[in-house]
């Protein structure tokens, strides 16, 4: 049987994961908004939606995680969770998953 302490900590811990989850997303909606609306020319990158967002959603929720573990002093977890971060962080950066539609990265000086 739970003791109310250990619910209330897994109540904070469901809060903080989805107040990083809102924040991820929240970081992610300038990205979103231009890729999937056509800043240029009507071009759209869909790829924003199914591989950005999940990404962000996700590398929020683990980080407000990490930092409430680490708060608590529960290392492991928290070194877990920054590994899981890097992990989430390096797909990201490998995918280009905030990548603006072509159209409107700059193409140099013929342009």
């Amino acid at each position: 049987m739970e003791t109310r302490q250990e619910a209330v900590t897994g109540t904070i811990g469901c809060a903080a994961a989805l107040l990083g989850a809102l924040a991820g997303i929240a970081a992610w909606f300038p990205y979103g908004r231009t890729a999937l609306l056509g800043g240029f020319e009507g071009e759209t990158n869909p790829a924003v939606l199914w591989l950005g967002l999940p990404v962000m959603a996700l590398g929020g929720a683990a980080t407000a995680l990490a930092i409430l573990a680490a708060a608590r002093r529960r290392w492991r977890l928290a070194a877990g969770l920054a590994a899981a971060v890097a992990g989430l962080a390096a797909f990201g950066y490998a995918f280009d998953v905030l990548a603006a539609p072509q159209a409107l990265q700059d193409c140099g000086s013929p342009c």
